[in-house]
């Protein structure tokens, strides 16, 4: 895992920073790398791994929302915590699909929360799913699902990388999967929220391959209003 601060402050970084080994030391974890900038510029030009941000919104050059946004576009999965001491930024940052909204000075126990909550989906998102396929036993992550069909007596699991057929049933696979991330779409479909591109009445289009899948008029609205919920109140 990797975490970055952003503030033009250079106490605030401080004060995060120690924060956040201070929480993961009480959960006896291994402290993440902690990288600091102190402009968006800098952030965005990084090329490293991404998983949790803290943005100041006050910064030089592009503000913490704009960041927000570039970074979600390029990390759909970052947690990112915006930072502030003006609570008119609050409508933006969630439109920026904000994970936490903080204000300072920084409320420690609000912060452990918050971390408490990332971490519990970061683990989600990061589980491994284990797969039988044929004699072989194999792992793959649940963000790396795509989506899961129903082809006669047997259920393939569409990756970013391969398709595994399984002869497990989709009742159990909603039952294993993330429910906050997957949603059936029909008798024979699986779809993880993460890879939707689009969608109409009858079917899902995926941001990561070129399939499509089936989705029931009768489940349509439920899944309009989920995965509206996913994009704007996920993280």
């Amino acid at each position: 895992m990797r975490i970055l601060i952003c503030d033009d402050n250079h106490l605030v970084v401080e004060e995060i920073n120690q924060y956040l080994e201070e929480y993961f030391s009480q959960k006896d974890n291994i402290t993440p790398e902690l990288v600091s900038f102190s402009d968006g510029d800098s952030l965005l030009a990084d090329k490293g791994q991404k998983d949790m941000a803290f943005l100041d919104i006050e910064m030089p050059g592009l503000n913490g929302i704009l960041v927000s946004h570039e970074l979600k576009k390029a990390h759909p999965d970052i947690f990112i915590f915006i930072i502030t001491s003006y609570d008119q930024y609050l409508d933006d940052a969630m439109d920026a699909h904000a994970f936490r909204y903080l204000t300072k000075p920084l409320d420690k126990d609000r912060l452990f929360a918050g971390m408490n909550r990332a971490m519990h989906i970061y683990c989600d998102l990061i589980s491994p799913v284990i797969l039988r396929v044929g004699k072989a036993t194999m792992k793959i992550s649940e963000s790396d699902i795509i989506y899961i069909e129903v082809q006669g007596k047997t259920t393939l699991v569409h990756t970013i990388s391969d398709t595994y057929p399984t002869n497990k049933t989709i009742r159990l696979w909603m039952d294993t999967l993330n429910a906050c991330s997957f949603f059936q779409t029909s008798k024979s479909y699986i779809v993880n929220m993460k890879h939707v591109a689009s969608f109409d009445h009858q079917l899902i289009s995926f941001s990561s391959c070129q399939d499509h899948a089936y989705l029931s008029k009768r489940k349509y609205y439920a899944f309009k209003r989920t995965y509206l919920f996913y994009l704007g109140h996920r993280y």
